[in-house]
């Protein structure tokens, strides 16, 4: 019998387009804050870095939820969960603590910080599910 979750698949199948979006309006707005706002020394550059380890943490994130959704796997889902909470405080830093926080980042970071915590809700979900599974 097939436990794996079709929702949470497709979340994390939404949410990796929807990341690479993302990265590219926020890398373009970092070019756009970096021409017209003053920053202080290596707060640009530092706030760049904080992306780019976005895009390995949030790469890894998906592909352990796909890879333990699809094969039923709880140490895969686990990985997937443990790794949503650097994703999430990523999210929230450029959210809220940035230097400069424009409406349309604040737009972008919210729709993030959504799916990460629907799709954390939904792989509890089908922790629980595969763990009541092989029991059986």
């Amino acid at each position: 019998m097939v436990h794996s979750s079709l929702p949470y698949q497709i979340l994390l199948y939404l949410n990796s387009w929807y990341f690479a979006f993302f990265v590219s309006c926020e890398l373009l707005i970092f070019v756009y804050k970096g021409e017209t706002l003053p920053f202080g020394s290596g707060v640009l550059a530092a706030e760049i870095i904080l992306i780019f380890l976005m895009v390995g943490i949030e790469s890894f994130r998906i592909f352990f939820g796909k890879k333990g959704n699809l094969m039923e796997q709880i140490t895969g889902m686990v990985i997937s969960i443990l790794l949503s909470v650097p994703a999430l405080f990523g999210a929230v830093f450029l959210l809220l603590w940035q230097t400069y926080v424009l409406r349309i980042e604040i737009i972008l970071s919210g729709v993030q910080l959504a799916l990460i915590c629907v799709e954390l809700i939904f792989g509890i979900i089908s922790i629980i599910t595969f763990a009541r599974a092989s029991h059986y």
